[in-house]
């Protein structure tokens, strides 16, 4: 495990007054549990990745960089995981609405893990709930591509369904593979740099017009990543590490 050296590269972005806001990419990351939603985001945002999470923590990561040569702010909100159950998908409230609050949405699942992917023709159809009128652009990405001795869902099934949805299907792996995570997520991000700005986020010409707001009202407020749990479990680790060799 390796810790982030600097979170604050990662956390919810706040612009620094009386500096124009960027034009902000929205992006909802839903999946089942344990899929590795979030070491996905992380991976993306700073290349970096760590191997222990607190689960279900639903942060909002957010980083500016460029697009296409655009400066632009990329929020990503990470989602507690969905479960099967007997009366169907189970998923927080609020999932519902990091949807309608997002541009565009990554499904996530395991290929060591089946009920992942059999849950995601569900969460296709909760975005297209979710969306209504206007649907955002999906990807399906396929996490863990490394643990071959572990797959559980064959290599041909993932493009197959990503047709079957009408998404564009990547399989990648947040542990080994940054170029893999980067690629998907920043085609997305250039597909979205390249529509127009919705209406919403435009800015006021009008010295009446009431300012604009930086979050949607639907969005619960994240919490911030724990710096210190992560402190906590890097020393844990190397703790662990320190005794194997001393007993060797």
């Amino acid at each position: 495990m390796r810790l982030i050296q600097n979170m604050t590269t990662i956390a919810e972005f706040t612009a620094p007054e009386n500096q124009p806001l960027h034009r902000a990419i929205k992006i909802a990351v839903i999946g089942g549990s344990g899929v590795g939603k979030t070491a996905l985001v992380v991976r993306f945002l700073t290349r970096r990745f760590i191997g222990d999470y607190e689960r279900n923590a639903g942060n909002l990561y957010s980083r500016e960089v460029q697009v296409d040569g655009e400066q632009v702010t990329i929020q990503v909100q990470d989602t507690p995981g969905g479960e099967m159950t007997d009366n169907g998908v189970k998923l927080p409230d609020h999932v519902t609405c990091s949807i309608q609050w997002a541009d565009a949405v990554v499904l996530v699942y395991s290929v060591t893990d089946r009920r992942s992917f059999d849950l995601i023709s569900q969460l296709h159809q909760l975005v297209v709930r979710a969306g209504g009128a206007s649907v955002p652009p999906v990807i399906l990405l396929a996490n863990k591509a490394d643990l071959l001795h572990l797959r559980r869902v064959d290599a041909q099934q993932g493009p197959l369904l990503a047709g079957a949805l009408g998404c564009s299907f990547y399989e990648v792996s947040a542990s080994e593979d940054y170029n893999q995570v980067h690629g998907a997520f920043h085609r997305l991000c250039c597909q979205l740099a390249k529509q127009p700005p919705p209406p919403c986020s435009m800015p006021h010409t009008s010295a009446s017009a009431a300012p604009e707001k930086r979050r949607s009202p639907l969005i619960p407020r994240p919490k911030s990543p724990n710096m210190q749990d992560l402190k906590r479990r890097f020393k844990q680790a190397l703790s662990a590490k320190v005794r194997t060799v001393t007993s060797v």
